[in-house]
């Protein structure tokens, strides 16, 4: 790791009056958050330990990253690039959980945040199937050393915004970005938030949304995210997808991937990659929809991963008033950045 550069942005803890906004809304477990500036992202304070690192992983030429504002369709994307990478092993992938084929670089940050990380260990002791989870980031098991120490290929996905990511990422490997309409973003997070217990919102929709255009919701802001990605769009090492692309046309957008790839597929091969993908098996692949976190406590019972997998949904969470409000905030924040989502009806 190349330890001569340097955190180049200020950190700083959300306000009192903002933090106190916040919890309000959402459960016991949730981390206190802070700011890096001058963009002003929103993160648990667990970052503040290894944004450092992050920013200064020694990138290999042979990593594969998925990049992705949360809730864009990452895992989808996961899996497309795993298995056209690895010549569709399906078996492989179905025998290792996509979160150990693909590991997250920055999820250690919520269980670095002090008052998360005594919330999950006092509920540890009292809980046996999720203390084995909880010590094996205690001990270093699911550190974000692993990640940098792996063997290559290295499959990584991050939230993170580019600039927040190594300055040297998209000049050495390739990445697979994905955007998506920030509505149904919204709807997706809004559900994540309230089926983990290591978030466990509480609020109603409209107030998650009004929380998220207002930047309050982890990783926001959104127009941000998507501008810096969207800048960079043109960069050789860059695919940039939208997920209004792959549901309205998954076999062109396996396509796509698989040549940015250098992974030829022949059509046959494709029409059985978009039947593994295909929304009502993906959300039946144990490998991919988070069971196991279930069936150790940190998912509510009742909840389901894999969701609709729809673009366009968010017409059944916005009333009128809200639809206008979206409106005018996305011609606000996105018209600048002169980025248009595939329309669908």
């Amino acid at each position: 790791m190349d330890t001569e550069k340097t955190y180049p942005f200020e950190v700083k803890d959300v306000s009192p009056d903002e933090q106190a906004e916040l919890d309000q809304y959402f459960g016991d477990g949730k981390p206190d958050l802070i700011r890096v500036l001058p963009t002003g992202y929103i993160f648990p304070n667990g970052f503040s330990e290894i944004s450092l690192k992050i920013y200064n992983m020694k990138v290999r030429p042979d990593d594969i990253f998925v990049v992705t504002f949360p809730k864009s369709g990452t895992t989808w994307v996961q899996e497309l690039v795993w298995l056209l990478a690895n010549d569709l092993n399906y078996e492989a992938a179905a025998k290792t959980l996509l979160a150990e084929r693909f590991p997250f670089t920055e999820f250690s940050m919520v269980l670095h945040s002090p008052k998360t990380k005594k919330w999950l260990g006092e509920w540890a002791e009292r809980e046996p199937k999720l203390k084995q989870f909880h010590n094996s980031f205690t001990n270093g098991v699911r550190s974000i050393d692993n990640i940098f120490n792996a063997p290559s290929p290295r499959f990584i996905k991050s939230h993170l915004p580019f600039s927040l990511l190594p300055p040297t990422l998209l000049h050495t490997a390739k990445v697979v970005y994905v955007a998506r309409d920030p509505r149904d973003v919204a709807v997706s997070y809004y559900h994540h938030c309230k089926m983990m217990f290591l978030r466990e919102y509480i609020g109603d929709f409209r107030t998650f949304w009004n929380l998220f255009i207002t930047n309050k919701v982890e990783y926001t802001p959104y127009e941000a995210h998507i501008k810096e990605a969207w800048e960079k769009r043109h960069h050789p090492n860059m695919l940039f997808l939208f997920y209004e692309e792959l549901y309205k046309d998954l076999p062109a957008a396996v396509r796509r991937v698989s040549q940015f790839l250098n992974k030829p597929v022949s059509e046959e091969q494709v029409s059985r990659l978009c039947e593994h993908l295909h929304i009502d098996n993906f959300r039946n692949n144990k490998s991919v929809n988070l069971e196991g976190i279930k069936n150790i406590g940190l998912m509510k019972k009742d909840a389901v991963f894999i969701r609709k997998g729809k673009a366009g949904g968010w017409r059944s969470y916005f009333d009128e008033e809200m639809t206008q409000q979206a409106e005018r905030w996305m011609k606000e924040k996105l018209d600048n950045i002169d980025i248009q989502y595939p329309l669908i009806q």
